[in-house]
């Protein structure tokens, strides 16, 4: 069964801590930290960057891969 990337999940209050050409380090609060690829990143994300502060929106197929529900 193909993941379905068309749902997604927003999380509030995410800072990118690092990231590199493939992913982003994000801290989701709680110190819980997690790489999500920027390939599972929405277009409509608030953060990209180390440094950013916001709303992260990811595919419902990473959330549930990274356990983030």
């Amino acid at each position: 069964e193909m993941p379905d990337f068309k749902n997604k999940v927003r999380f509030e209050d995410v800072t990118v801590i690092a990231e590199t050409e493939k992913a982003i380090l994000c801290d989701f609060g709680d110190g819980v930290e997690h790489w999500i690829p920027q390939s599972q990143v929405d277009d409509n994300s608030e953060i990209w960057h180390k440094g950013d502060e916001g709303a992260l929106i990811v595919s419902e197929w990473i959330a549930e891969q990274k356990n983030l529900r």
